[in-house]
């Protein structure tokens, strides 16, 4: 698993030690919801995706997913927070990688996943950002 650096933290009861940083241990329901918030998002799916492969720069995926570094950058930092990524400084540069080995398997795990998916059923959210997802009858992708 290419880019994603084993980390040995210490647990001081509800909380991880990486490093200097202390973290909280997060309930099962909250990693769900932090998940889903940060997957549900097309631009943290494709800078998740990149991460998985290996670990990266705002600069560089920016500039591999066609984006501004400001967007990269405001996204990282939601999926940081969320305990998604870490951030590791080197120099003047910060580089971003999956947070652990677990969850880097449980994220390939999840994008091997073939979905069957009924085209024809009326979609739930009129909002939906999927492409092709909840496109009105006619102008779905085939």
């Amino acid at each position: 698993m290419a880019g994603v650096r084993r980390q040995n933290p210490r647990t001081i009861g509800q909380h991880l030690v990486y490093g200097q940083h202390m973290l909280t241990i997060a309930s099962r329901l909250d990693v769900m919801n932090r998940l889903g918030r940060a997957m549900a998002d097309p631009t943290r799916s494709r800078i998740l995706l990149s991460l998985l492969d290996a670990p990266g720069y705002p600069a560089q995926l920016a500039t591999e997913l066609g984006l501004t570094r400001t967007n990269v950058s405001n996204h990282l930092a939601c999926l940081r927070d969320c305990g998604i990524v870490v951030a590791e400084p080197e120099g003047r540069r910060t580089r971003y990688e999956i947070a652990d080995a677990h969850l880097a398997r449980a994220l390939n795990a999840l994008v091997d996943i073939t979905l069957a998916v009924d085209e024809n059923a009326d979609c739930i959210d009129p909002q939906c950002p999927v492409v092709g997802c909840c496109a009105p009858e006619g102008e779905r992708e085939q």
